[in-house]
């Protein structure tokens, strides 16, 4: 058994999305300083101060997300978010996504794969997915990044709820610290590998 959940790690294959997920939506996560993280679980949408003119990078994976913001420590990152957004947005950012590095076997050369990710509005990094000590494990997870009308359409069109988990990551981390995976497991949100056609990652797995 490995510390993120029962899965044998020898089945997981290197390139799938695994989620919390409803019939409806996708829970995503983002961190943000708390000025914006807490405005955003307030009041369901992000603040004015949210800048619409970068981009934007969602994890389905709770705990990559704790190890990009250090279990909400890393400053500017002290509060993590919980966003929940339709299934309907998610696959329309997938199908429009370009990677994020060059696969000529993809791509073709250098050039095309360029004109490409200029082109597209959102793009898809896949990283080592994390354990609860946070080392990386075999496979991968999904970050995906929206821009331009990807941007808009997230913060307009596709949210359906935001909550501040940074409880949850506090607690979570404080049993890591004191050795009680199992407890900590407990706590881990409950993600599923998230059903998609080959069509909408064939161009996005190398």
């Amino acid at each position: 058994m490995n510390d993120q959940n029962s899965r044998p790690v020898e089945r997981e294959p290197k390139f799938r999305v695994r989620a919390q997920h409803t019939e409806s939506t996708v829970t995503v996560y983002q961190a943000y300083r708390p000025e914006i993280g807490r405005a955003a679980a307030l009041g369901g949408r992000f603040p004015s101060s949210w800048s619409r003119d970068r981009m934007t990078w969602i994890k389905p994976s709770f705990l990559w997300m704790m190890y990009r913001c250090g279990w909400a420590t890393k400053e500017g990152q002290e509060t993590v978010l919980a966003v929940e957004i339709s299934r309907e947005g998610f696959v329309w950012a997938l199908r429009h996504a370009c990677l994020s590095h060059c696969v000529p076997a993809l791509h073709g050369d250098r050039g095309a794969w360029k004109q490409q990710l200029r082109a597209a509005p959102a793009r898809v990094q896949w990283d080592p997915e994390r354990d609860l000590r946070l080392n990386p494990l075999p496979y991968r997870s999904l970050q995906l990044g929206l821009g331009g009308e990807a941007t808009a359409r997230y913060a307009d069109e596709w949210i359906v709820g935001i909550e501040d988990v940074t409880p949850l990551a506090r607690e979570m981390h404080a049993r890591v610290r004191a050795g009680e995976l199992e407890r900590a497991a407990e706590l881990l949100p409950k993600e599923r590998p998230y059903p998609l056609g080959e069509d909408v990652l064939a161009h996005l797995a190398a």
